[in-house]
C-alpha cells in the first residue's frame, strides 16, 4: 500500500509540474495591460519596460520559472495587480475561502444525502414509479443548461417563497436558494452513478447465489450490493468534495457570494494576470490531489483491487 501511495504521489506531483509551468508560459504570453491595469495609458514604453523589469518580467523565461517555483515553495503566490493593488494573493483568499468552504461542504452534505438515498431507492424499485421519477429528474438536469435552471429557481422561487434574491451574511434565508442550486447537479450525479452501480452488482452470481441460499433481499442489497456498488464511486468523491468546497463560479456569481468562484470571474473580467494565474493553479491542485485521494480511497475501500503489477496481473 505505501509502494502504491508513493506511486501515486510522485505522478501527481510530475503532473502538477507539467501544469504549473505550462499555466507560467501561458500566462507570460498575455498582453502585459494586465500587468498595469489602468495606469497602462498614462505610461510611455520606457517606463512600462521599468515596471515590467522590477516585476522579474524582463528575465529570460527559464530565470523567471525559476523565481516562481521558488516563490510558491515558500507559500507566496504574489500581489495582485488591478483587484486589489498590491494586496497579496493570499490574504485576498483568506477572506472569500470561508464562504466557498461553508456553502460548498452545505451543498456536498446535502447532495450526497440526496443523491445516494434517491439513488439507492431508484435501484430498489428498479422500472417503478420511483425509478421513473429520479430517472427523469436526472435527464432534465443533465440534458437543460444549468444557467437556464438556476436563473429560473433564482426569479421564480425565490418569489414564491419570498427568499432573498442576492447573498447576505446577516440574513440565514439567504443562503438556502445558493444551497438548493449548487447541489442539484450533485444529486443527479450521485443518483444516476449509485443506481447504475448497484443494478450492475444486482446481476452478478454472487448476488444469485445469496438469493438460492435463502438470504432476505433487503440483507443482500444493503450488506453486498450496496458496499460493492459504492467502491467505484469513491474514486470520484474526495475531487467532487474539493471542488464543490472550491466554490461554484456561476452560482457565486449570481447570488453576488463573495468567495472563490466570483473571484476568478473578476480577476479574469479585470485581467489581473498575477491573479488569474493563482486561482488557475489552486484549481489544477485541487483537481490533481483529489484524483490521488480518490485512487487511495477506492484502494483501502475495496481490498481486491491491486496496487501493483505482479506476474501478469493487475
Amino acid at each position: 500500500m505505501l509502494r502504491y501511495i508513493f506511486k501515486r504521489m510522485f505522478q501527481s506531483m510530475f503532473t502538477l509540474f507539467i501544469v504549473i509551468t505550462i499555466v507560467f508560459i501561458l500566462m507570460r504570453m498575455m498582453p502585459e495591460e494586465g500587468y498595469f491595469g489602468e495606469e497602462y495609458e498614462k505610461l510611455d514604453e520606457i517606463q512600462r519596460k521599468t515596471i515590467l523589469e522590477n516585476m522579474g518580467l524582463g528575465d529570460p523565461i527559464h530565470i523567471q520559472l525559476k523565481n516562481f517555483y521558488s516563490q510558491i515553495l515558500k507559500g507566496e503566490l504574489g500581489k495582485s495587480i488591478i483587484y486589489r493593488p498590491n494586496v497579496p494573493i493570499s490574504t485576498i483568499l483568506r477572506n472569500k475561502i470561508p464562504y466557498s468552504f461553508g456553502f460548498g461542504m452545505g451543498a456536498m452534505i446535502i447532495s450526497l444525502t440526496l443523491g445516494l438515498s434517491l439513488g439507492i431507492t431508484m435501484a430498489f424499485n428498479k422500472g417503478n414509479t420511483w425509478d421513473k421519477l429520479g430517472t427523469a429528474y436526472i435527464v432534465f438536469i443533465n440534458a437543460v443548461p444549468s444557467a437556464i435552471y438556476y436563473i429560473f429557481l433564482q426569479i421564480y422561487m425565490t418569489g414564491i417563497f419570498r427568499f432573498p434574491m442576492l447573498f447576505s451574511p446577516d440574513n440565514p434565508k439567504s443562503w438556502i436558494m445558493p444551497l438548493i442550486s449548487m447541489s442539484l447537479g450533485g444529486i443527479a450525479s450521485y443518483a444516476m452513478w449509485i443506481r447504475r452501480y448497484m443494478i450492475d452488482e444486482i446481476n452478478k452470481d454472487y448476488v444469485k447465489l445469496a438469493r438460492a441460499k435463502g438470504l432476505k433481499n433487503r440483507d443482500i442489497m444493503v450488506k453486498h450490493v450496496l458496499r460493492n456498488a459504492f467502491v467505484p464511486m469513491g474514486q470520484y468523491l474526495p475531487s467532487a468534495i474539493l471542488f464543490t468546497i472550491a466554490g461554484s463560479i456561476y452560482i457565486e456569481s449570481l447570488y453576488s457570494i463573495p468567495g472563490m468562484g466570483g473571484l476568478l470571474v473578476d480577476a479574469i473580467q479585470r485581467q489581473d494576470n498575477t491573479l488569474v494565474q493563482a486561482l488557475v493553479l489552486i484549481y489544477s491542485s485541487i483537481g490533481i490531489f483529489g484524483l490521488f485521494l480518490g485512487d487511495i480511497f477506492m484502494a483501502a475501500l475495496d481490498p481486491r483491487i491491486k496496487l501493483d503489477r505482479q506476474k501478469g496481473g493487475r
